[in-house]
Order: C-alpha cells, then structure tokens, then sequence
C-alpha cells in the first residue's frame, strides 16, 4: 500500500493501525515511514524535485525487494508528484495506491510541529502544499478523507478494498 498525502493527512497515523491490523490476520507486514527514511536511508538528500523523486524511488527499491519475499509493506511518504508515484508503481508491482485527503487548511490546523507555519514564513523552502505543489492522485484504488473518517473508519476502507482485490482474505466473523 503506497500512502500518499500532505504533511499531517494522517499517513503515518493510518500506516501503523493498518499494519496492526494486518498482523492481526498473520501477514508479515513493515512499513516504510517517508519520515524515518529521510533521516537513514535518504540522509543528506534535499526537498529539489530531483531529490524528492531519488527519494522516492529509493523508498519504492526497498518496498519491491521486500514484496518480493512476501513481506506485506505500507510506505508512508508524503511522494508529490504523479510522476515519481507512477515510477514507484511500476518498480514495485503488486500497488495500491491510497490518497490520504485532507484539505491545506486542516492539516495546517493539525500542524503540532509548526512546520506549516515556519514554511509560510520561509524558513522552510520547498515545503509541500506551500511552496512546492501536491499532484493529488488521478486515480488511487483508494481515498481516505481523514477530514471527515475516524482513522479506524479509513482503515476499514483499506481493508475492505484489500479484500475485495484479494490481497488479503476476508476477515471471518467470531460466533
């Protein structure tokens, strides 16, 4: 699952209950936090459109390798651009790509880090949704719209698009 969406949408949030979630049913799940690959794996790369498409490719290289030994992955990257996501795909194969949604001025209500604001100011460049564009998805498999969801609700719609694919088999009712 390739989770896509503004800085505070809800990406890292809605990752860590699906992987639970996922764990639960018995599949081998890790996720990829585009956070977390900044500062290992994409340390020293800047926010270019250049760098940001390295750093997506990169992120894409490990969830392919991963999938391929049957390892269930959920990157968690905020990946603006289309075109860098289309690479991702084809890179990776077996891809769902789900919009997390939420308007600029909530996740900028959301902001507890003060990130929106000090981009605002200029001391952040090339900051998503301010200074440098989102290219929302043409066509996810799936939208979250965690503006209006809970996040369990956003993950029981993961969930169920995951079932009805057949990536992961239905989840069976106790007596």
């Amino acid at each position: 699952m390739w989770l896509t969406g503004l800085s505070g949408a809800g990406k890292s949030t809605i990752a860590r209950v699906l992987a639970y979630e996922l764990q639960l049913r018995g599949l081998p799940i890790e996720i990829i936090d585009g956070d977390v690959i900044r500062t290992t794996l994409c340390k020293g790369l800047g926010f270019s459109r250049e760098d940001r498409d390295t750093n997506i490719a990169r992120i894409a290289l490990v969830c392919a390798l991963l999938t391929k030994h049957g390892v269930a992955v959920i990157s968690a990257a905020i990946s603006p651009y289309a075109q860098a996501r289309d690479a991702a795909r084809v890179t990776i194969g077996n891809f769902v790509e789900v919009y997390v949604e939420c308007p600029l001025e909530v996740v900028k209500a959301r902001d507890i880090k003060g990130l929106y604001e000090k981009a605002e100011r200029g001391e952040i460049a090339h900051f998503t949704g301010v200074s440098d564009p989102y290219e929302p998805p043409a066509q996810p498999e799936i939208v979250t719209q965690t503006h209006r969801e809970s996040v369990d609700e956003s993950v029981a719609k993961i969930l169920s698009y995951l079932e009805r694919a057949g990536y992961i088999p239905a989840e069976v009712a106790s007596a």
